[in-house]
């Protein structure tokens, strides 16, 4: 076998692992129409998310999250505070980058920060709520903050 054969079989083995990462990346999320209703409502009532034990508090304010959360979201229970901190540890990592980045990423959907030490038990209502709001904003505006895809 020659060289200029082997610079051959890695070129195509090369181009076939690139197409196949590429089209791994662009599952689409099954959003129902129900789904779609409540991404497209105007209802801006806030959700807040607080412990009173950390004093730790976020209110969100985005059109159409509250309906989302009480009738689309996974019910409270439904996942471990583990499970839940574990994932918005790696969401609100890849959430301030993107904060911190507004020249790569829209910066009309990253606007501020969030201050999450995963050392700090905030308790299973904020870690759920701040949870399902990343499932929320993933799905309604296409984004994918983590190695997941944001499914229901």
């Amino acid at each position: 076998m020659n060289l200029k054969s082997v610079y051959q079989s890695c070129g195509w083995l090369i181009l076939c692992l690139l197409v196949m990462s590429c089209s791994a990346q662009k599952e689409a999320l099954d959003i129902t129409e129900e789904e779609k209703a409540v991404f497209a409502s105007a209802n801006e009532e806030p959700v807040e998310i607080a412990d009173e034990e950390s004093e730790y508090e976020i209110i969100i304010i985005e059109p159409g999250f509250n309906v989302w959360l009480q009738s689309i979201a996974r019910p409270p229970g439904y996942y471990s505070q583990s499970f839940l901190e574990s994932r918005n540890n790696i969401l609100v990592i890849n959430w301030n980058q993107r904060v911190l980045n507004p020249f790569r990423f829209d910066p009309n959907l990253y606007q501020l920060q969030i201050d999450y030490d995963p050392t700090i038990d905030y308790g299973y209502e904020v870690n759920y709520k701040l949870y399902n709001y990343f499932v929320f904003f993933q799905r309604r505006f296409n984004q994918r903050l983590g190695p997941f895809l944001p499914r229901i």
